[in-house]
């Protein structure tokens, strides 16, 4: 129990729900405004999010089956998403008079099947899902041999990953269903796993803080991780890990007064799928902000439809 007696997991879990509602809305901005230093701003940071969130939450599984779990539970709403998708395409866009992205079939099917870089427009955010899977089953393969995250051991595995992770940036930005960006995430895992670990001191805000400032200001180049573009090496990933830690401790203060942030934050995964398609399809008839509201709304209404059917076994 905390101090107000509520049990301690369902205040965890509060608080995860805030933090990914936090950054599920960075990631809608940063789709609605495409450039200038709003975008940038939510860059810095949005993308590590979630993969520093995933690691705080890990725990040593049994390989074999954390692995068919992960593939399972994640590529099945990720394939009925991008099928629900594609057939969205074939009808609006012939209505609006234009033709679809994917119209020369069986061609079509490589580019669909490579995912990642290999899909535009409404389907952009699509290499997230199986980057992040990939990199917790490595992930999951490391703790089962080194349980404890800060056993020196790691340092074996990071250095190079480190390195990797920078040299396929520099030398391509073609990523079949998000690989490209796997070392950098199971980089974030790991400093996810250790944060827990690091107790808090209200003395850390300060640089953090000020790292923080750095991305969020612009004075530091932004991220891509999609096409594993990092800015600056160790300064701009750093600033994402600042600014990520800052929303965690925020969330973990905010998260009793925040239930409608939650609430966003438990419908991520159907919101990410299904955004960036609203603001496709309906950028050239509204403004920004309505744009944004209508991106977060029409997913979350999709989602609690969803949960309520027997769809949710295919897209939840």
């Amino acid at each position: 129990m905390d101090k107000r007696g509520q049990p301690q997991a369902q205040y965890r879990l509060d608080w995860v729900d805030v933090a990914r509602g936090i950054g599920i809305i960075a990631v809608v901005i940063g789709h609605v405004w495409t450039r200038g230093p709003l975008r940038d701003a939510m860059y810095s940071f949005h993308m590590p999010l979630f993969f520093l969130l995933s690691g705080m939450l890990s725990r040593p599984q049994p390989v074999g089956a954390f692995t068919r779990r992960q593939i399972a539970s994640q590529m099945r709403p990720y394939a009925a998403f991008l099928a629900l998708l594609l057939i969205v395409e074939q009808i609006i866009e012939p209505l609006k008079g234009q033709r679809p992205i994917f119209r020369h079939w069986p061609d079509d099917l490589a580019p669909i099947l490579l995912g990642g870089t290999w899909l535009p427009g409404p389907y952009i955010i699509f290499w997230f899902v199986p980057c992040l899977m990939i990199a917790r089953i490595l992930f999951n393969v490391a703790l089962n041999r080194w349980p404890d995250p800060l056993d020196r051991r790691w340092a074996l595995l990071l250095l190079p990953m480190l390195l990797f992770a920078y040299v396929l940036g520099w030398w391509t930005h073609a990523s079949p269903l998000g690989l490209l960006s796997v070392p950098m995430a199971f980089l974030l895992l790991w400093v996810g796993a250790v944060w827990p670990r690091v107790p808090w001191h209200n003395r850390m805000i300060l640089p953090l803080g000020a790292l923080a400032v750095l991305g969020l200001g612009g004075v530091l180049p932004t991220l891509n991780m999609k096409i594993a573009d990092y800015g600056w090496p160790l300064l701009s990933i750093g600033v994402a890990v600042a600014t990520s830690l800052l929303i965690f401790r925020l969330s973990a203060l905010i998260a009793p007064y925040a239930g409608p942030v939650a609430t966003i934050g438990r419908a991520s995964l159907v919101i990410m799928y299904l955004h960036v398609a609203v603001v496709h399809y309906l950028t050239p008839y509204m403004g920004k902000a309505v744009l944004l509201a209508l991106a977060l709304l029409l997913p979350f209404v999709a989602f609690h439809l969803i949960r309520v059917t027997p769809l949710r076994r295919i897209f939840l």
